[in-house]
């Protein structure tokens, strides 16, 4: 349920007075804080609050933004991008959970799966798990159910074939490789659900950080397949939440 949802029904039942409605409705769009412009009304547009990205910024900026995203009823905050130095830093100065994995870190609780269906996160090989787990996290914390498929690369493909129950029955793939990028064409041959494609910066030279496999699932054959940037886990995993809270809108 998102804020504005929560704020009528409130208003339906009485809880709280139109005035009362009005006032945490038109509320300060956002806070300045002078080096930062926090949109404390983003759950109310978008149905997601802000996201922190945390490399470039200071511990003490980021809990300075929590705080501010706390006081206006946001209890869930997350962070990306953040290093287990910066979060040892900030864990002092504000309540946070920390995956060192995905360099995620947030606040509050994870929101209780309500998706249509499952979110299925697939890697090529080992080495993509760090991206495939911002992914598979951030889906978490939005509200979905997961499940992670790892090391099913096209190399052995018979891993992958071992799965076809599991890709099938999916609501949406996130499908995270290095190298060339094979694994979303086939996952996209196999599903009827949208594959998201994850190009990661794993491989050698000629992979060029991750451009030869964006290449690839930009020109995958597959139809239902799209892609976003190169090791970009978080937008994959906010994607696929929101494909699996989608309704038809009459």
């Amino acid at each position: 349920m998102s804020r504005l949802e929560n704020i009528l029904i409130k208003l339906k039942d009485g809880s709280i007075t139109v005035e009362e409605a009005a006032l945490k409705i038109k509320g300060q769009p956002f806070e300045d804080l002078g080096w930062a412009k926090v949109d404390t009304q983003r759950e109310m547009r978008q149905g997601t609050a802000e996201v922190i990205y945390g490399e470039g910024k200071t511990a003490e900026q980021i809990a300075g933004i929590v705080k501010t995203m706390n006081a206006s009823s946001q209890n869930t905050v997350m962070i990306t991008r953040l290093s287990s130095e910066k979060a040892d830093k900030l864990s002092k100065l504000t309540d946070i959970k920390y995956d060192g994995v995905s360099k995620i870190a947030y606040t509050g609780e994870k929101a209780a799966p309500d998706g249509l269906g499952k979110i299925v996160v697939a890697t090529g090989g080992t080495s993509d798990i760090p991206v495939a787990e911002e992914a598979a996290l951030t889906a978490e914390i939005l509200g979905n159910e997961t499940v992670r498929l790892y090391d099913i690369g096209v190399a052995g493909i018979h891993r992958l074939l071992a799965n076809r129950d599991t890709i099938m029955s999916a609501s949406v793939i996130i499908a995270v490789a290095g190298m060339e990028g094979a694994l979303a064409s086939v996952i996209g041959g196999l599903a009827d659900c949208p594959v998201i494609a994850v190009p990661t910066s794993v491989g050698y030279g000629a992979s060029f950080s991750g451009l030869s496999a964006l290449l690839s699932m930009l020109n995958s054959c597959a139809s239902g397949v799209c892609a976003v940037n190169i090791d970009n886990g978080f937008g994959a995993g906010f994607l696929a939440s929101r494909i699996n809270h989608m309704e038809a809108k009459k």
